[in-house]
């Protein structure tokens, strides 16, 4: 689904204005450590699987639905692999809205499932290595923290705070 009924009734009243929203993206890895990408259809560019949190819906949640709708496979989520926001997280769209997005990821392990891609949010689905996903068109956001995923790091990544409060 392209534009879900909460985002739709929110644009309804803000128009274009930028809404910051909670969002999340599975972190899906093949046996030879290849990370699922989806091209998506709005715009053409690669990025994981996933989409906004709905109203009353957990994180977890969220990412099994998203990676269902978008990739056909029924994922379990294992854990937090970072927590990520700011300017580099904004995305602006053709029509003009804007949305600027705090992205939860979660490390993922497949259930179930056949790998598709939706043909409505997603055009394609597969599992590229490090090296050649760095040479695909991505999403604006994932650039920065691609070679993070890729790391397997056993701790949650996010980026170190750059706010202090006024020293007097």
């Amino acid at each position: 689904m392209p534009i879900s009924p909460y985002i739709r009734a929110l644009r309804a009243r803000v128009g274009p204005a930028r809404l910051l929203l909670p969002s999340v993206a599975a972190l899906v890895y093949d046996e030879a450590g290849g990370l699922l990408l989806v091209r998506q259809s709005d715009g053409g560019v690669w990025s994981t699987p996933g989409g906004v949190i709905e109203p009353d819906e957990t994180p977890a949640d969220a990412v099994v639905r998203e990676t269902w709708e978008e990739t056909g496979l029924w994922v379990e989520p294992r854990r937090i692999e970072g927590v990520y926001g700011g300017p580099e997280f904004i995305v602006r769209y053709p029509n003009g809205d804007e949305s600027q997005y705090v992205i939860i990821t979660f490390e993922c392990a497949v259930r179930a499932g056949h790998l598709r891609p939706d043909k409505e949010e997603t055009l394609e689905a597969r599992f590229w290595m490090s090296e050649e996903a760095a040479t695909l068109p991505l999403a604006s956001w994932l650039r920065p923290v691609l070679s993070t995923f890729y790391t397997h790091s056993a701790s949650t990544d996010f980026a170190s705070p750059s706010w202090h409060p006024p020293i007097t």
